[in-house]
């Protein structure tokens, strides 16, 4: 069954005002994610923060039961974290690293995570290695398995979508030679969760990190990680008395995911987060992720017939983020006139390539295309550039 694109948008009150197409970035929440949190603040400010919490305790449980139901996993493998970075931080901190343990990563990674490799590889010994791309721009397989086969692989961190580029990475085919290989999958689905009908179990991942501002159109500050029972995840970098607890003068760690979770959250935040992965699911994981490929491709193909403009998407199969560049204009100059237009989007810069061996330009228009957003949303995002 299809989208009902007017019921959406009737519960997305922006678009009478503005064409977002920054949802990559931050996307608008549905009214029933803005309520959720609006009325869990009043119920604070009426009872105190405790609680409200208290009260709001089966909201809260049904975060955990609505993430697992939409990434395909266990509540009990679902931990809430305030941003994608830092649960991925929290991931890979885990992992109980030897001097001399492979980091295996993708060319395309986002700079946060690689900034966290590098860290381990000055004060743990890790050496991290960048898989090469295919002709397409995703992690070449043949290239991975190689690698896989020399041994010593601990660690295979991949991002399902980059944040600069339309590319898809294939992550099932990478989660079958992880498995094979007994190396851990860490995956950043920081821009597919939301987008793409995604199940743990058929991809193979040991972790899955994501944010609840872009796709997924959750509230700001919220993020989840997916754990895997029984992965080889050590005792996370920090704990507190949510994640751990006290035996005589030593502590114990929780064995579930709530490990890597903080006493002090926003409860309102994860709420909401909560609501906004039902929202997904009710809307149809597999329908959104039809639309949001039928949208990008009918952006790509009209920016593609205008003089001056180059579309910079790779992959053979793409996203809904679509990134292209203006000639005679800096990206940042196309954001700003769109932007005056109410036509929301956003830039891609260098340094959201940290291991690109070419870059094809120094910034980008990046639109990203959700289920909300209309064909003709499309095609005035299209009239504006060839105006320009």
């Amino acid at each position: 069954m299809g989208i009902d694109v007017d019921a959406v948008r009737a519960e997305t009150p922006a678009v009478a005002e503005v064409v977002h197409l920054n949802n990559a970035g931050s996307s608008l929440s549905p009214v029933p994610v803005v309520e959720a949190v609006v009325e869990h603040v009043r119920l604070e400010a009426r009872l105190g923060g405790y609680e409200a919490a208290e009260r709001a305790e089966a909201a809260v449980e049904g975060f955990y039961t609505g993430v697992a139901r939409m990434v395909g996993a266990r509540p009990e493998e679902i931990a809430f974290v305030e941003s994608a970075t830092r649960a991925w931080e929290l991931a890979f901190g885990s992992v109980a690293f030897e001097a001399g343990d492979r980091v295996l990563t993708t060319v395309s990674e986002y700079p946060s995570n690689a900034l966290g490799m590098v860290k381990a590889a000055r004060e743990r010994g890790v050496r991290v290695q960048v898989v090469e791309d295919d002709a397409f721009g995703v992690m070449d397989l043949e290239a991975l398995e190689r690698e896989l086969d020399r041994g010593g692989v601990r660690v295979v961190a991949v991002n399902h979508m980059p944040t600069h580029n339309g590319l898809v990475n294939p992550v099932e085919r990478i989660g079958a030679l992880c498995r094979r290989a007994g190396a851990l999958f860490l995956l950043d689905a920081c821009q597919s969760v939301g987008q793409w009908d995604l199940d743990v179990e058929r991809i193979g991942c040991d972790v899955l990190t994501a944010t609840g501002r872009k796709f997924l159109r959750g509230p700001r500050g919220t993020g989840f990680l997916y754990a895997r029972s029984g992965a080889d995840l050590g005792e996370p970098p920090v704990v507190d008395v949510s994640s751990a607890h006290w035996e005589g003068r030593g502590y114990r760690v929780r064995e579930d995911a709530r490990r890597f979770e903080s006493f002090e959250r926003s409860v309102a935040g994860q709420i909401g987060l909560g609501v906004a992965a039902g929202y997904a699911v009710d809307v149809g994981l597999a329908a959104i992720q039809e639309r949001v490929g039928a949208l990008a491709g009918r952006a790509r193909q009209g920016l593609s017939q205008v003089d001056g403009v180059r579309v910079l998407d790779r992959g053979a199969e793409r996203s809904g983020i679509v990134t292209f560049a203006v000639e005679g204009a800096s990206a940042e100059g196309v954001r700003a006139a769109l932007g005056r237009c109410g036509v929301h989007v956003s830039v891609s810069r260098v340094w959201n390539q940290v291991w690109e061996r070419e870059v094809a330009v120094d910034e980008a228009v990046r639109a990203s295309v959700h289920y909300f957003n209309t064909e003709e949303e499309v095609e005035t995002l299209v009239r504006l550039v060839k105006e320009r």
